[in-house]
């Protein structure tokens, strides 16, 4: 037995005195006084060593360098540190959804300018008088779009119907000089476009094609609107009110080590995990909607760049405006007859007043070459912006879910995952024994460090998961081509799906196409007009005298068109002529 305790002697003398040297270490609060003085503490209010803690309600009852008020208010900074971790965690989230949300909104507006620049200088140059005569009715379309891509517009059937209308109504005198036309008759010209087909197709063709363009202002307007919410949601989410468990357990985790008198031991990763996972526990039932809202907003983005794509439809408006006005003219015989046979005879011009513009407009109305077309917003791509905000959005994949291993893997909250025996456990230095709970809510519910309850919904995180779900259903309403805010965006039915469309089929009732609602005076002021007066049937016989002035019609040998006259406006046949070349 004696050799045996000699043998242990020295090992017993060393221990002895390893352990006399790490409490005389830890017994000074040096390093805590300069670190509590960085945060504002004065050093009259800290011990100058370790002090009994049984006054401690938050850290343990042991010896400590901070006296009751020192743990309170490192309580309270505990809570604006860990505000400030999530928010420096969500900065991608917040910078990329925000950047991006404003690029696409830059980049739609540059090319509805470009587009009605383009226009007015084709115009101009190829048009001249006769242009800036009816300028304003062409200012006004583009208002008119702008608003509609801003949200302020219910829908774009309305001003696309009243700019085709209009441009009939002024192109109609200047393809029959000799004719007098009163205010009552181009009205009745205007309600009676649909069946005239003035700038020619068919009405299976109107439907496809202004599905078309409609689909692309739809998801272009749908697509900065969702990642705007999706900013928001991550605003809001973030500026988190920890519970009172959360707090104190994050207080234990960040500044318990500091009371301790060893301010640079840093928490066990396992224990972080729990503490973080307590504490955003509400935050990970983000996580389904969002992936779903994500989702989303990646489909809705590849449509931008594939079939709604908006680049295509703004480049063409100035060309296909063009070329209706062409196809106009060339058919004006036709077309003319067909107006006189539903709206009656016009009165002939006075004498002195009868001339030929219809050689001038052949001269100036016509086709462009292609490389007269006009470009709008040069330098940018739009494949481009797609395929980067694709990327981004796949960086943000299951943020809420991972949060608390963002934050804990960060060197500054916790100890590398390898470092087990060598970190602060909650109590002291050493391993941390509790198994880490599970992502999301339901597995808190034996979470060791912070007492989560399961049962009662978090309310703040029940209003996010709402407006995520508004956003994702508008988002995949505008990838259908429906416009969910307005419900007037492809309600025409039919079976028509489009060249290059076919994946794009709705199953939607049929049912006539809606007008987009907005009020008469949403048009430009300096283009007023009384709104247009419901009239009969161009059957009637007493249409056709108020329509002539009150003199029987003289279009009984005029070619039938078999249009019958609507109450409602005609479906826009600005959508045909936007994509009518794709």
């Amino acid at each position: 037995m004696a050799p045996l305790r000699l043998l242990l002697l020295p090992l017993l003398c060393a221990a002895a005195a390893a352990g006399g040297e790490t409490r005389g270490a830890v017994r000074s609060c040096a390093e805590s006084r300069q670190a509590l003085a960085g945060r504002g503490f004065a050093l009259a209010s800290l011990p100058p060593s370790l002090i009994s803690g049984e006054h401690l309600r938050i850290c343990p009852q042991e010896y400590t360098c901070c006296a009751s008020e020192t743990e309170e208010r490192l309580s309270e900074q505990s809570r604006g540190d860990l505000q400030g971790l999530v928010g420096e965690a969500a900065g991608f989230l917040l910078s990329t959804l925000g950047s991006r949300q404003r690029r696409f909104q830059d980049f739609f507006r540059e090319l509805l300018a470009g587009a009605e620049q383009s226009l007015q200088a084709m115009f101009t140059r190829s048009y001249g008088r006769l242009y800036a005569q009816h300028a304003r009715l062409f200012q006004g379309l583009f208002v008119e779009l702008r608003r509609h891509l801003q949200g302020a517009r219910p829908g774009l059937d309305e001003a696309l119907s009243d700019f085709w209308a209009r441009l009939l109504e002024r192109m109609l005198p200047l393809l029959n000089p000799q004719y007098s036309f009163p205010e009552s008759y181009l009205e009745c010209v205007g309600h009676q476009a649909e069946g005239l087909r003035a700038f020619g197709d068919s009405p299976r063709q109107l439907r496809v094609q202004r599905r078309q363009v409609t689909r692309a202002f739809i998801a272009a307007r749908a697509f900065v609107q969702g990642l705007a919410t999706g900013r928001d949601v991550v605003v809001q989410a973030v500026k988190l009110s920890p519970s009172g468990e959360c707090r104190r357990a994050h207080m234990r985790l960040s500044y318990c080590p500091l009371c301790r008198g060893t301010p640079a031991l840093k928490p066990c990763n396992g224990f972080c995990l729990n503490v973080m996972k307590g504490c955003f526990a509400s935050a990970a039932e983000l996580d389904p909607e969002w992936e779903r809202f994500l989702d989303a907003l990646t489909q809705l983005a590849e449509r931008l760049g594939g079939p709604f794509n908006f680049e295509l439809a703004a480049d063409s408006i100035g060309v296909k405006i063009s070329e209706a006005i062409m196809f106009l003219q060339e058919h004006s015989v036709q077309i003319s007859a067909k107006v006189f046979q539903s709206c009656g005879s016009p009165r002939p011009a006075p004498a002195r007043s009868r001339r030929s513009p219809r050689e001038e407009a052949k001269r100036r109305f016509r086709t462009y070459l292609p490389e007269e077309k006009p470009t709008t917003a040069a330098g940018t791509n739009l494949d481009r912006l797609v395929s980067d905000v694709k990327e981004k959005l796949r960086l943000m994949r299951r943020f809420w879910v991972l949060l608390p291993h963002a934050l804990c893997s960060d060197e500054k909250v916790a100890a590398d995952v390898t470092n087990e025996d060598s970190c602060w456990n909650g109590q002291a230095r050493g391993r941390y024994l509790p198994d880490v709970t599970g992502d999301g809510l339901v597995n808190q519910i034996n979470n060791p460090e912070v007492e989560v309850d399961i049962s009662r919904p978090d309310m703040p995180t029940r209003q996010h998961v709402l407006a995520l779900r508004s956003a994702t259903s508008r988002l995949v309403g505008a990838c259908n081509g429906q416009d969910l805010d307005f419900q007037d965006a492809d309600e025409d039915g039919g079976s028509g799906s489009g060249a290059g469309y076919s994946e794009d089929r709705l199953a939607l009732g049929a049912g006539a196409g809606g007008a987009g609602g907005s009020p008469a005076g949403s048009r430009p002021s300096s283009d007023a007009r009384p709104p247009r007066r419901e009239r009969p049937g161009k059957g009637s016989s007493s249409s056709r005298q108020n329509q002539s002035g009150g003199r029987p019609s003289s279009g009984a040998g005029l070619p039938p068109t078999g249009a019958t006259l609507q109450a409602k406006v005609f479906p826009p046949l600005f959508l045909l002529l936007l994509l009518g070349g794709w």
